[in-house]
């Protein structure tokens, strides 16, 4: 009996959350986390994320500069 089979994008968002408040990581360390944890290839994952969690790492990775930022509006 695999986890993996019986996970799915809302599981998979439940344990990125807490991963990422008791560890008080990224979100792009905690899928990275989870992905060693339940032996699933960083290159499938794409199927567990939905789409909150996938905003909350764009938003990490550009704030990184790992993606361009997005247009904004200049708030002050």
């Amino acid at each position: 009996m695999h986890e993996r089979k019986f996970l799915t994008k809302s599981k998979f968002g439940k344990l990125v959350e807490e991963v990422v408040m008791s560890h008080k990581s990224s979100y792009m360390d905690a899928v990275i986390h989870l992905c060693d944890t339940h032996d699933i290839e960083v290159e499938e994952v794409r199927k567990f994320i939905s789409p909150i969690i996938q905003s909350k790492i764009e938003a990490e990775a550009m704030a990184l500069n790992f993606l361009p930022r997005q247009n904004s509006l200049p708030i002050d």
